[in-house]
């Protein structure tokens, strides 16, 4: 691109020169024309399509409606517990694990135990597993009050959902009964901490580290807080204070939280245009300005010709037509070991053999 806009820059500046300046946006508009037509040959997508998708996405969002109500209406048919009810649990998982750890270990050691034993061991296993079962049920629907918090992130709600459970099912593994904790208190921390880093996993096209993805999460908490206690859109110097991270912290989080667009996404209530269709790439080359600039460096070295070595070469290194570069006099002295004020006098008298009207007019069709 950059010896591109060299050839173009010597060929104009020969015509200026001459007194022979072609409008050198007629080459583009008809280009730009030509582009128009092709485009317009396309089919744009019909009604017929739009609705049908329209009506996908319709049923996509229905059905998962329904499904959160159904999950919803199920669990909140399940009995919540006393705190004594967590103790009992606890206790009879805690013994259903030390049940199967013993059944284990006798096998492993191919140590024979007594039937009634071993039946009695098997039946305090499956006590616990039920147990077990029921301290998860008992608890989905604090996993759903604390998913609620997250929606709007990145990842749907049945998915915060899910995995919230999971993070339930780790904090039923983990709960000591004997330290005197609600089993709620207890397993908020580990719901939580299975939400944030299935977000930071899942959630973006960029992944983002758990430690920032908690940062992002305390920095939302301490906007809205600040949005209500103010009546207004909190400051970063504010909000550092809130979460004690600097100024220049917060803004930088600021960015991280914004979201990548895809150029795919469609826009409008067609859902026919593309946001990747209204951005210019400025870095695409157009087959028909390549090939014009091909047979322009043609010409050009054509009109070179007729110069002498030196002659030639002063001009290629002063308007970058060998690399796109283009060089001070300085820099043309340093290489043919003269001064600048010669590499002046040179170039001058170049360009006056260059004006005659039988060279500009080679170049005038690529303007």
């Amino acid at each position: 691109m950059a010896l591109q806009r060299s050839v173009y820059t010597v060929a104009a500046r020969l015509a200026t020169d001459a007194g022979r300046m072609i409008d050198a946006g007629d080459t583009r508009q008809e280009c730009h024309r030509m582009t128009t037509r092709a485009t317009a040959t396309l089919d744009p997508p019909s009604g017929e399509t739009t609705a049908t998708l329209t009506r996908a996405r319709a049923s996509i969002e229905l059905v998962t409606t329904d499904s959160v109500r159904a999950y919803l209406h199920r669990i909140s048919r399940t009995q919540l517990l006393t705190a004594q009810d967590e103790v009992t649990l606890a206790v009879t998982i805690e013994a259903g694990v030390f049940a199967a750890e013993k059944l284990r270990s006798s096998d492993a050691c191919l140590q024979e135990l007594a039937p009634d034993l071993r039946r009695d061991l098997r039946q305090i296993v499956r006590e616990g597993r039920s147990a077990r079962a029921r301290l998860v049920e008992a608890n989905l629907r604090l996993v759903v009050s604390i998913a609620k918090r997250y929606t709007g992130r990145g990842l749907a709600f049945l998915d915060l959902i899910q995995e919230g459970n999971l993070g339930l099912i780790r904090a039923v593994e983990k709960f000591d009964y004997a330290k005197g904790y609600k089993f709620s208190t207890y397993a908020t921390w580990w719901i939580r901490q299975a939400i944030s880093r299935a977000m930071s996993d899942q959630s973006r096209t960029v992944r983002i580290p758990a430690h920032v993805v908690e940062q992002l999460n305390q920095l939302t908490r301490a906007r809205r807080e600040l949005l209500h206690e103010h009546g207004r859109d909190a400051t970063p110097e504010e909000i550092g204070v809130a979460i004690g991270v600097s100024t220049e912290r917060v803004i930088e989080l600021q960015g991280i939280a914004r979201e990548p667009l895809s150029l795919d996404q469609t826009i409008g209530d067609e859902g026919d245009l593309r946001i990747g269709d209204l951005i210019e790439d400025t870095g695409a080359v157009i087959a028909f300005d390549a090939a014009s600039a091909v047979l322009m460096s043609e010409q050009i070295r054509h009109v070179l010709s007729g110069l002498t070595d030196r002659e030639a070469g002063i001009i290629r290194l002063r308007f970058g037509l060998t690399d796109g570069q283009p060089r001070t006099l300085d820099e043309i002295g340093r290489t043919y070991g003269v001064t600048r004020e010669r590499i002046r006098q040179i170039e001058t008298k170049t360009m006056t053999k260059l004006r005659h009207p039988a060279r500009i007019r080679l170049l005038r069709d690529y303007l």
